[in-house]
């Protein structure tokens, strides 16, 4: 085959900015490049899109695999290969070249059935059905001309596909004017199948200034169904991947709450490093609200700050606001500082604005913030915690106490052989307009030897709890001292098992966990911060019942636990079921005020089973039986059914005695290949109210999703109810219109995708 080596330093260049091109103006037309991803690429996941309903581009069938991957800085040193069926000249300076032309340069090949080349000039002329190909593109033409040197093409009638995404399209024409510059007559782009756009960007002229990373865009129009519905005279957008200020997708819905509202959010790119996004709304019942978030990434520190302001709620009468603001700086290798300062306006107005029973039913919001350090036997922390009550049917005075400050220093410093030294300690002031205030101090040094083998464990702990206050008036300054024994010992035996045609490994783990505790008469001490913890699997071997140092149980108990598990051959846990019960050789003397000593000869039993044998399907239970009431105190049912792929079925069911007795049923249904049907049933049995049901359509093609949901919520503790619309339309590549419904549902229906 007759081949053609050019001088190292003349460039083949042909179409590769058309990549640059199409592929940023799809990622950044409606979503801003990383506006909606945390700063930096480092930091950034772009959206997930279901291609899985598109047909492959005929323009794959030229691809060549195997090109060797090189950047432009090294591909301009290599030399053009020029290789061709058949080669004429008849002065050895203008060659014809015909049959499987091919020129090549590093990962760049250009293919056609016939090239006029002129030698001194670096001139080209391919046509007859022209094909392109580099790391990141495939092209098709009717003819390609220019030069090597300097950097000029011409291309005719241009078909592209992105290789690194989905889009897709045609041009007119395509010029590049130099090395940095280049235009594009009358181009399109989707990431539609070719023989089916269902919708695409069409723009009369892009001019791309590959220096300065931005492209002009003139008369640009996005057609669904080849209808036009959104109109630019002119637009600027990145041509390289990085973020550029304007206009994101606006959102939009409505509820018997609020009315309809419409967002429209506006992004800032002011550095590197540090961005915002404003974004003005209005709802039609209450008005208009700004909303707006600001983020930046240092060398050492992170943070953003959301808001949300209404001047005047129509329907509230007043003005609205909501304030996020949250840090993480590293001072020191070994030291950092966190915030997490949360505040609204008014006690109302997550069930206002919430968009649901958990955030609407949202009683506290707190705030902290905090130097935090560590090492490898020692943490510390010392900072600030308050409490916002956002409840409006729960009186003031259960606010919680304020801690300016709060200390905490824990050590585990190992001594000789297995034996451990361990301190927990905090130091807390406690201050709350219109209640006692004080100073409380809790030390709780202890001498730990763990010790363990491959089939046992045993974990003797002898410490000794000291707890002083310094209380505010003349109530004196109270103190607590008592020492704490516990043994944690357990035995691990394990048997192959072979269920249903597989091997398992199966493991029998009995447990035994005593606690010793002497009774201190603890009625003088006050209550801060302590409440009972819920009464669970791991509070089986929990060394107090109690949250806070306010109160410390007295305790002469015994722990009796039997799990066991399967393990298949890849290490995974497919089945686990345990039983425990604590055993009280002693009443129960400590409690909070108002409740009753308990003198009972054991605890509930706790009961878990969990059970994933296949990937289509798993079960969760949880169940707590009292002896002494004779009845179930806890119950939870969980069941999960995969559906053809990507369905999921949900079955559930909880009761906790005295609290709630629910059932929740949803479901990601597919009834073909493109439709799915989505809803969910929350129903309380106690107050026999359905707490929320939604009900709706997803319909998926190749480039487009849409999204449709009916919804009626309860929004308070009196059980007001509100009704909502959600539609949102999902370009797959460029992002959506209207609410985020694909948010709304991963969250609402567990396993949805």
């Amino acid at each position: 085959m007759p081949c053609l080596r050019s001088l190292p330093h003349r460039r083949l260049v042909v179409l590769a900015l058309s990549l640059v091109l199409f592929d940023a103006s799809a990622a950044t037309l409606a979503q801003g490049a990383d506006a909606l991803c945390p700063l930096g690429a480092r930091d950034c996941a772009r959206p997930r899109y279901n291609y899985s309903q598109c047909r492959r581009n005929d323009l794959l069938d030229f691809y060549v695999p195997g090109l060797p991957a090189t950047n432009r800085n090294a591909r301009a040193k290599l030399p053009v290969q020029i290789h061709a069926a058949n080669a004429r000249s008849s002065d050895g300076e203008q060659y014809q070249l015909s049959g499987h032309v091919h020129l090549a340069r590093g990962d760049h090949l250009l293919q056609a059935p016939n090239v006029d080349y002129t030698r001194s000039t670096t001139a080209y002329s391919a046509y007859g059905g022209v094909t392109y190909q580099d790391q990141s593109l495939l092209l098709s033409a009717q003819s390609i001309s220019g030069t090597t040197t300097p950097e000029r093409a011409d291309a005719r009638q241009v078909r592209y596909q992105l290789l690194q995404a989905r889009g897709n399209g045609r041009a007119r024409s395509a010029q590049i004017l130099d090395s940095v510059h280049s235009r594009y007559q009358d181009a399109t782009y989707s990431t539609c199948d070719p023989q089916s756009r269902l919708w695409d960007f069409q723009g009369h002229q892009f001019d791309i200034n590959r220096a300065t990373g931005i492209g002009i865009a003139h008369d640009v129009s996005m057609r669904f169904m080849g209808v036009p519905f959104l109109w630019l005279p002119w637009m600027r957008f990145p041509v390289n991947g990085q973020r550029l200020s304007g206009f994101l997708a606006p959102s939009f819905g409505g509820s018997s709450n609020s009315g309809m509202y419409l967002r429209v959010p506006y992004y800032l790119n002011l550095a590197p490093n540090y961005d915002a996004t404003l974004e003005p709304a209005f709802y039609s019942l209450r008005g208009p609200m700004l909303g707006g978030q600001f983020r930046y990434l240092l060398d050492a520190s992170k943070g953003e700050l959301n808001f949300n302001y209404m001047p005047h709620d129509n329907l509230y009468g007043g003005k609205r606001w909501m304030l996020q603001y949250q840090d993480s700086t590293a001072l020191t290798p070994d030291w950092s500082f966190n915030a997490n300062i949360n505040r609204v306006s008014d006690n109302t107005y997550f069930e206002d604005f919430g968009n649901s029973l958990t955030l609407a039913a949202t009683s506290l919001l707190g705030s902290s913030a905090y130097i935090n350090g560590g090492g490898s036997w020692w943490n510390a922390a010392l900072g600030v915690d308050t409490y916002q009550l956002t409840d409006p049917t729960l009186p003031q005075d259960v606010q919680p106490y304020s801690r300016l400050p709060r200390g905490v220093l824990d050590l585990d410093i190992p001594l000789s052989g297995p034996l451990i030294f361990g301190l927990r300690s905090e130091a807390v002031a406690f201050r709350k307009h219109g209640a006692p205030e004080g100073d409380r101090l809790d030390l709780y040094p202890y001498l730990e030897a763990p010790l363990q083998g491959a089939a046992w464990f045993l974990r003797p702990r002898l410490g000794f709890r000291y707890t002083r206050y310094w209380l505010q008036g003349n109530n004196g300054d109270p103190s607590r001292a008592l020492p704490i024994a516990q043994l944690d010992s357990g035995l691990i035996f394990d048997r192959s098992v072979n269920l249903f045609g597989h091997s398992y490994t199966q493991t029998l783990e009995p447990r035994a966990y005593y606690l010793y505790v002497p009774y201190r008469n603890q009625n003088n001490l006050p209550i801060f911060d302590t409440q009972p913890l819920t009464f669970d699997w791991w509070s089986l071997f929990s060394s107090n019942q109690y949250t806070g140092a306010d109160r410390q149980v007295n305790a002469n108990n015994l722990t009796l636990a039997l799990s066991t598990r399967l393990i298949d051959s890849s290490g995974i846990q497919r089945f686990s079921a345990g039983i425990g019960q604590i055993r009280y050789f002693t009443p129960q003397r400590v409690q909070l005020p108002g409740y009753p000593v308990l003198n009972q000869a054991g605890s509930a039993y706790v009961g878990m089973v969990s059970v994933g044998l296949s990937r289509n399907w798993s079960l969760d239970l949880t169940q707590q039986y009292d002896p002494n009431l004779h009845r179930t105190t806890v119950s939870s049912v969980g069941i999960q059914r995969r559906l053809n792929g990507d369905g999921v079925l949900n079955l559930a069911y909880r009761y906790r005695r005295g609290l709630f007795d629910q059932y929740d049923v949803s479901a990601l249904w597919p009834v073909s290949p493109s439709w799915s049907l989505v809803g969910r049933w929350d129903y309380s049995v106690a107050n026999h109210k359905t707490l929320e049901a939604f009900g709706g359509v997803e319909w998926d093609s190749c480039c487009v999703s849409v999204r449709g949901v009916l919804r009626r919520y309860v929004t308070n503790f009196q059980g007001n109810e509100t009704n909502a619309i959600m539609l949102e339309v999902v370009f797959n590549g460029i992002g959506g219109l209207g609410s985020r419904t694909g948010n709304f549902l991963s969250h609402a229906i567990l396993g949805y995708q």
